[in-house]
């Protein structure tokens, strides 16, 4: 059961070792300006893989009970399906459900690890494999897997670094199970944390906090919601920037030729890259040369 491009790499590797007698993924929606209707990038892995697919509206229903019963799995892998799954689902298989999540439980429980772990100014993540239970993120730990977060890496780096890295953890933690070498952990709720969906105001930057706080919310944003501020009225997103001494007023603008930089509470951001509303990114000396932002006009 899987949905978005990072649960790809999972089913690959699932594909290769085991004998996947079911795909099950969201219902095709419409995307992009034209609305067409797109499959989910499992649907087109488990396609090209030869799987059957199956993409019931509501996993709960009856008419999916009765599709999973008949199959009789050994161990249903979860990897970002996108719909609670119910508990006479999880219990169906010997082995459980078994959930692919990147980061290290119990920290960022939810939706969207990577993204907050970077935004929170977090040094290391990972991957790990656990047991799936009624309640969000919250079953045993199986096996996990460290890696440090580079100073420039974004979100959608992250992610992508970590997909492959969540496949074998997945392989390692099947042949564990098989094996019965696997001892569960149970989560420390003490040391819980969590990851929500994200929601577009998270992007807007507060210029009275740090130039790496803020520098660090860009990357946990990218590529949505971004990080924006507001010049003349309109959203302006700071696509790529770098940390910097300078000193300036939270907002306030330094330019040099057509270098740029915005303070903030401590340092400064030098703007690389921006993205004004409407129209696509752009380096920021041709947005100086564009625009013709006034030294010390205030942005937010």
């Amino acid at each position: 059961m899987g949905t978005p491009a990072f649960a790809v790499p999972s089913l690959e590797a699932a594909a290769r070792k085991h004998d996947v007698a079911l795909v099950v993924t969201q219902p095709d929606r419409p995307a992009g300006r034209g609305k067409k209707l797109t499959p989910p990038p499992v649907k087109e892995a488990a396609v090209a893989l030869g799987l059957d697919v199956y993409q019931p509206e509501k996993i709960r229903d009856d008419a999916a009970w009765d599709r999973l019963v008949a199959l009789a799995p050994d161990v249903i892998v979860v990897v970002g399906y996108g719909q609670f799954i119910p508990k006479r689902i999880l219990d169906l298989p010997p082995h459980g459900c078994v959930n692919v999540h990147s980061s290290l439980l119990p920290k960022y429980r939810g939706a969207a690890p990577a993204n907050w772990a970077i935004a929170r100014g977090e040094t290391v993540s990972g991957v790990s494999t656990m047991r799936l239970v009624p309640k969000m993120d919250a079953g045993d730990v199986l096996l996990q897997l460290e890696v440090e977060i580079g100073p420039e890496e974004t979100a959608a780096e992250l992610n992508e670094r970590l997909a492959p890295l969540g496949a074998d953890l997945l392989l390692e933690t099947l042949a564990g199970l098989a094996a019965g070498t696997i001892t569960p952990r149970v989560q420390d709720e003490d040391a819980v944390t969590f990851a929500p969906l994200m929601k577009r105001e998270d992007g807007l930057i507060d210029w009275t906090a740090s130039a790496r706080e803020i520098h660090n919310r860009m990357r946990g944003f990218d590529p949505w919601p971004g990080a924006y501020t507001v010049r003349d009225g309109k959203r302006l997103h700071l696509r790529k920037a770098r940390i910097s001494d300078r000193a300036g007023g939270p907002g306030r603008v330094t330019i040099e030729g057509d270098q740029l930089w915005i303070g903030t509470g401590e340092g400064s951001l030098e703007a690389l890259e921006v993205q004004p509303e409407g129209k696509k990114r752009m380096s920021v000396s041709d947005f100086v040369r564009g625009y013709r932002p006034q030294a010390d006009e205030v942005w937010g």
